[in-house]
């Protein structure tokens, strides 16, 4: 597990890297992960179960679907920007602070009922299993356990942080862009 753990960590930074090529976005997506194993472990706490392989499994599984939440969250804010941008482009104007916070709220809207979704698909399908009895049931209740946790805590991640971190993220870039002169100023994206 020593190896195992760090080495899922390095790869989803990775794999994040290699999607957004950019590494403010990728470290905005990688708070995701501790977020959601906060919740985790808050549940591994009230259930008293103690750190094992079948935990530590449940703990990989919730840092992929905890960083995959948080880059469609992403990506939605980057398309509502993408297009305020443009349309201020056309008009021949900067984009202002503003701008960016009704393409936030807009981006961040259109996200809340499909990662509800998402989230309560995941935890539906968790819960039959934390509550199972039988043969295997102990081994498979500490693996749902920190996911179920876990998608609690990321999913108030994904709806407030992930967005308030973008916001700053874009909003010292349009500072910067806003006091170059104008022949050198370059609209943020």
């Amino acid at each position: 597990m020593k190896v195992v753990v760090p080495v899922t960590v390095v790869l989803i930074f990775v794999l994040l890297y290699l999607n957004f090529r950019r590494l403010t976005e990728t470290l905005i997506v990688m708070l995701s992960v501790p977020f959601s194993l906060v919740g985790g472990i808050w549940l591994m706490y009230l259930l008293d179960y103690n750190m094992s392989v079948a935990v530590a499994v449940g703990f990989i599984a919730l840092a992929g679907v905890a960083a995959e939440t948080g880059v469609v969250m992403l990506i939605y804010l980057d398309q509502a920007f993408t297009a305020v941008t443009a349309k201020r482009r056309a008009a021949g104007e900067h984009v202002t602070v503003a701008d960016l916070y009704d393409a936030v709220m807009q981006g961040a809207a259109l996200r809340v009922r499909p990662l509800m979704m998402t989230v309560f698909a995941i935890i539906a399908g968790l819960l039959p299993i934390m509550w199972g009895t039988g043969t295997g049931s102990e081994v498979m209740r500490r693996i749902a356990a920190p996911m179920v946790g876990g998608m609690v805590s990321a999913t108030i991640l994904t709806l407030i942080v992930i967005p308030a971190l973008y916001v700053l993220v874009k909003e010292i870039a349009i500072q910067r862009s806003s006091t170059r002169p104008r022949s050198q100023a370059q609209p943020a994206t």
